[in-house]
């Protein structure tokens, strides 16, 4: 029951997500195109990329491709927002804080994921190749390592 009732809050979270997109949309009148050679890349000093979107995600809810080395593993950490995102390349596993590795749920290309907020989490691009993923976070953007309260 309570699996049905967390799928079903995700399914809302996604339209919600939708509707405020196309809410915004609807409101202008220019059709936005940016071929992925136009992305303007901005990496971390950890390598991790992101190509912002909409919105400043220092400052508010946003949305953004990112690109994960192959192979990085992030320490464990939360966000102060919820995070969405859907796998366009490489396989991403995240975990909650405690997990068996060995139980890692797998997310190739086309997958989705949802990260509550200040759930303590491990991610992971497990593949050989770059891990890239579209994220759209109803928050501003936040890394907070210090997840022992």
């Amino acid at each position: 029951m309570i699996s049905i009732i967390k799928n079903k809050l995700t399914f809302m979270a996604l339209i919600l997500m939708i509707l405020n997109s196309v809410s915004v949309l609807a409101v202008n009148t220019v059709i936005v195109n940016l071929p992925s050679q136009n992305l303007d890349w901005k990496t971390t000093p950890e390598g991790v990329a992101f190509a912002a979107l909409r919105g400043d995600r220092f400052k508010e809810s946003y949305m953004a491709m990112v690109k994960l080395p192959a192979g990085i593993t992030s320490p464990v950490h939360t966000k102060s927002s919820n995070m969405f995102g859907v796998v366009l390349e490489g396989t991403f596993s995240h975990m909650k804080k405690g997990d068996d590795p060995l139980t890692a749920v797998l997310l190739p290309k086309g997958s989705y994921y949802m990260i509550p907020a200040h759930l303590p989490h491990i991610s992971k691009c497990v593949s050989k190749v770059q891990c890239v993923s579209f994220l759209y976070q109803d928050g501003k953007f936040d890394f907070i390592t210090n997840t022992e309260k």
